[in-house]
């Protein structure tokens, strides 16, 4: 009666919880209400575990209360063979509401894993003491119908170990020292009450209680450093998982393999980077003549081959800015040619699109793409609602600068001198200087050289 209470009400709190995330604001989620992180799936993936090892033993048991006791010990009480009957009535209701209680307690953990809810913090202590006491109330039944001097209501106690070792399994040190607790303190006071004057050796009774305690303090430590090895795990999974959130929409999977390895990190730091800036050329008159769905999947096909050859330089797609993109050489990581790489992507991008073209997969188009080498600031910027790896520095501002120039020039791809002395000369051997270009927004003039 009580377990169905106890579900009854479990499942009334479910529905007011649902009803109050139904009136909340669209950011509020039962995941919001009530967090459910790797642990607790950790804890309700143990939970089911362990109910389900229970049931198993307890069914054994109901297998083997089958067997009549005089068939098992030779020798006992006259009186208990005239009240066997009821013996083994009483012993078959403890262990048929036993199972009953498992299987509920697996639909228990069945609806909170499914809701994504966690455990409430009094159900295991709750449910470690009926677990506990169910020994207890064997020895209580045997005991009844048996003498003193009978082995009968001591095999019951051989149960007490099994339900504080499976406690490890709910991955709380105090939980597991609780059942322990438990264990002792129920044998000790039953065993005092119907045995202490069939039994002189008392301190037999006492090293019982004792062990059981013992075992549950171990239990508990063992809990305890399963716990800590598991947040250990997710912590490096979510570290990972952060890395992957971070670059994994912007960078090849080998690039994300490659920062796990190292263990880079987030943090703003300054780096020595090239930066790409791309632009498609007479984007807006084309998109006034055409439906969303052809724009959008016009900027698909393209960016499509073109994310996949910057990740192949090792670079990263940084910015999508509608109808371009700014790319990264040489972050979060680098491999010592970043202006290299960069020059390789933009002369692949233009080499591709020219064969998309005249394969028809794509109206006639061209772009400009400008390159800029120098330091740069980097990092996860923004705040704890929202952000994201971004790069700061004139760097990036000058990179812009120089792919609109190519509207000026006519030209497809523009770099700097930074860019042209950092590559080996056989590289751009057709690159033709441009001289000193007056840049908007800048005082001095800079060197520009056209590659394409």
């Amino acid at each position: 009666m009580n377990e169905s209470r106890f579900r009854f009400a479990l499942f009334q709190f479910g529905k007011v919880m649902k009803r109050r995330s139904r009136k909340s604001s669209p950011l509020a989620s039962d995941e919001a209400l009530v967090p459910f992180d790797q642990l607790s799936r950790e804890a309700l993936r143990t939970e089911k575990l362990r109910v389900i090892v229970l049931l198993i033993f307890t069914g054994i048991l109901a297998i083997v209360s089958l067997i009549p006791p005089p068939m098992l010990f030779d020798g006992l009480d006259p009186q208990f063979r005239e009240n066997m009957d009821a013996f083994m009535y009483w012993r078959f209701v403890l262990i048929s509401g036993l199972i009953i209680y498992l299987v509920s307690q697996r639909l228990v953990v069945y609806y909170l894993t499914k809701t994504k809810r966690r455990l409430p913090a009094i159900y295991p202590y709750l449910t470690a003491l009926l677990e506990t006491s169910a020994p207890t109330a064997g020895i209580l039944i045997s005991a009844s119908f048996a003498n003193a001097t009978s082995p009968l209501p001591i095999i019951p106690t051989l149960l007490y170990p099994i339900f504080i070792v499976l406690s490890a399994l709910r991955l709380n040190f105090k939980l597991s020292l609780f059942t322990g607790a438990v264990a002792a303190t129920e044998y000790l006071l039953v065993s005092n009450f119907y045995f202490s004057e069939a039994y002189p050796l008392r301190p037999i009774q006492m090293s019982i209680g004792v062990n059981l305690l013992v075992l549950g303090i171990i239990t508990a430590l063992v809990a305890a450093e399963i716990r800590k090895r598991i947040m250990q795990a997710n912590k490096i999974t979510e570290e990972r998982n952060n890395i992957v959130r971070m670059f994994g929409r912007h960078v090849s999977p080998a690039v994300v393999n490659e920062i796990l390895a190292r263990g880079a990190d987030v943090r703003s730091e300054k780096k020595n980077v090239c930066i790409m800036f791309l632009d498609i050329r007479n984007f807006t008159r084309f998109a006034e003549k055409r439906t969303p769905e052809e724009v959008v999947y016009y900027l698909e096909h393209l960016f499509d081959f073109m994310i996949e050859i910057v990740n192949r330089n090792h670079g990263i797609i940084n910015k999508f800015l509608g109808d371009g993109f700014m790319a990264v050489f040489g972050a979060p990581i680098s491999d010592g040619h970043d202006c290299s790489n960069a020059v390789n992507a933009a002369k692949q991008i233009l080499i591709r699109l020219k064969i998309e073209v005249a394969q028809g997969n794509i109206p006639a188009t061209t772009v400009g793409i400008g390159l800029h080498a120098g330091d740069a600031v980097m990092g996860s910027i923004g705040s704890a609602l929202r952000k994201e790896y971004t790069v700061i520095g004139d760097v990036v501002n000058l990179a812009a600068r120089i792919e609109k120039l190519n509207k000026e020039f006519g030209s497809e791809l523009l770099l700097s001198e930074v860019v042209m002395n950092d590559v080996a000369g056989g590289e751009l051997s057709e690159a033709v200087a441009m001289g000193a270009v007056q840049v908007r927004g800048r005082e001095a003039p800079i060197q520009i050289y056209q590659a394409a």
